[in-house]
């Protein structure tokens, strides 16, 4: 049986009006979507918003165009009790690249339920943020839990998947998961 095509998407998690307030660095982390949203439109590539239930639309700039995919979740984690799965197997993506709001919540429920789904990942490194912070607090400051996590994902080892952490820049949407090393 011939291997399965690459085929990315991209998921845009909670980038919506009600989380605004509560980002750190909005205007940089949407930013950094648009301009990955354009390129992932520009090659063909489906970008699928996905947004908590009741917590408004999308932010300017990161709005899905007409057809796109929006999937609708009430919990952390964007498969569970959603469409989410389906709608990638019907489109035959074989990689998800991760970006939204917020990173320790989630981003990374999502990003790690990705994995247990059978599909490579990418955690686009500036392509994801975390909450302001009240003091005091025993959360890590904003930047650091972004960098703890891209850290993280760097080291993660899952069976027959594919894990790359990238900065936008340097994502390549028909760039396909890489060989595993010869044994």
């Amino acid at each position: 049986m011939p291997p399965t095509p690459h085929r990315a998407a991209l998921l845009v998690i909670d980038m919506q009006h009600d989380m605004g307030p509560l980002m750190h660095r909005p205007e940089r982390t949407v930013g950094t979507i648009a301009q990955l949203s354009s390129r992932a439109r520009a090659a063909n590539v489906p970008v699928i918003t996905v947004q908590q239930r009741g917590c408004g639309d999308a932010l300017p700039g990161l709005a899905p165009h007409d057809g796109e995919p929006v999937v609708t979740k009430t919990c952390a984690d964007a498969f569970l009790d959603t469409d989410l799965d389906e709608t990638l197997i019907r489109l035959g993506v074989t990689e998800v690249l991760v970006t939204g709001f917020a990173t320790e919540n989630c981003v990374e429920t999502t990003a790690r339920q990705a994995l247990s789904h059978g599909y490579d990942l990418v955690l686009v490194t500036d392509g994801h943020t975390t909450s302001v912070r009240s003091q005091p607090t025993d959360f890590a400051p904003p930047d650091q839990s972004i960098a703890h996590h891209n850290e993280i994902y760097r080291h993660i080892d899952f069976p027959d998947r594919s894990v790359r952490v990238l900065p936008a820049i340097e994502v390549d949407f028909m760039v396909p998961k890489p060989d595993a090393p010869a044994g």
